[in-house]
């Protein structure tokens, strides 16, 4: 059964400064050793004493690069998996110079490779990076970076709630926080990241309406803020067995799809007339109510029922028309 590793071991490496320094001193004493012993072979009978010393120096100095190996450098947040003969043995942490064993190696099976999105399969060149349209640059070493970074990969085609298709593009923040499991569980947590987050995206994606709903029903465009924690939290729970933790997660990108994107704009501005016009209708509706009641409370005029539905009728016409009103005076009765 696969092992599913779960907890990180910080190694504990010396300062590797004194290393160095000793390693340096046994590398020129190793020379001087054959330096030495092959002067003493020349002049010296029997020469048992210059093979002594040669020999020895020989030996040294063809294995003298062994303990430079064992070096390494770290910057601020950066970290380095160690294996020895395939067996976890620690992650070192922390900036500085530092000795470990020279036989361990350092282990990131994400380094040269990008992030790959669900789309990489159709990309016809491997290079290119399919997240920024950029050339992608390989990772220099097997250096984990642990610093914040952010994830934006391509837009989506989808389907809403009400089978509408939209394009939705989102923006990840992300470290990591288990080197371990980034490491081992995973074969690339990059990749991992970035095609979860995909998936993550399609589902939250059918789950609300673009913009069409029932009152207090959320939908992507008016709920952005629900719809992010909600896609945050599922993203996290995805790539939990990474050893991932993901700090934010956005839509950065919702529109209608261009083969529907004209009919909703119709939609989206026959609405927006219709409630322009109820509120125009209901604003006129009160100015004929306090017209009337003016008139009635003042005694200006005494009006019968089928004058009062003319007046209100003339006051509908102006006040809910779109031109202005053309004034015609009357000079005679109003019988």
């Amino acid at each position: 059964m696969e092992k599913i590793y779960s907890e990180e071991i910080e190694l504990k490496a010396k300062n590797g400064m004194p290393m160095l320094i000793l390693s340096i001193f046994l590398v020129i004493a190793g020379i001087a050793a054959i330096i030495a012993g092959a002067v003493l072979m020349e002049t010296r009978k029997p020469a048992i004493i210059g093979i002594v010393i040669f020999v020895p120096g020989l030996l040294y100095t063809c294995v003298s690069w062994i303990p430079f190996m064992g070096l390494k450098i770290l910057k601020p947040q950066e970290a380095l998996v160690l294996t020895l003969f395939g067996k976890y043995i620690g992650t070192l942490k922390g900036e500085g110079f530092f000795f470990v064993n020279p036989f361990v190696s350092a282990v990131n099976p994400a380094a040269g490779r990008g992030m790959a999105t669900a789309t990489d399969d159709q990309n016809p060149n491997p290079q290119l990076n399919t997240i920024t349209g950029n050339i992608n640059v390989s990772i220099p070493s097997k250096k984990i970076s642990l610093k914040v970074m952010t994830l934006n990969n391509n837009k989506q085609k989808v389907n809403d709630a009400l089978g509408n298709p939209i394009e939705i593009g989102i923006v990840v923040i992300w470290r990591v926080v288990n080197t371990a499991k980034a490491v081992f569980n995973v074969d690339n947590y990059k990749a991992f990241l970035s095609i979860q987050s995909d998936s993550a995206l399609r589902n939250i994606a059918r789950l609300y309406p673009y913009d069409m709903a029932e009152d207090g029903e959320m939908t992507l465009r008016g709920s952005s803020q629900e719809v992010a924690d909600k896609l945050k939290e599922e993203i996290q729970r995805r790539v939990e067995i990474a050893g991932l933790e993901v700090l934010e997660a956005r839509i950065t990108h919702l529109a209608y799809s261009p083969e529907i994107a004209a009919a909703m704009l119709q939609r989206q501005q026959a609405s927006a007339i219709i409630d322009a016009r109820k509120m125009i209708v209901d604003g006129a509706v009160g100015m004929v109510e306090m017209a009337l009641a003016k008139l009635s409370e003042n005694d200006v005029v005494q009006l019968d029922e089928e004058r009062k539905a003319a007046m209100v009728s003339n006051l509908l016409v102006v006040l809910c028309g779109n031109k202005e009103a053309q004034p015609i005076v009357n000079s005679g009765t109003i019988y």
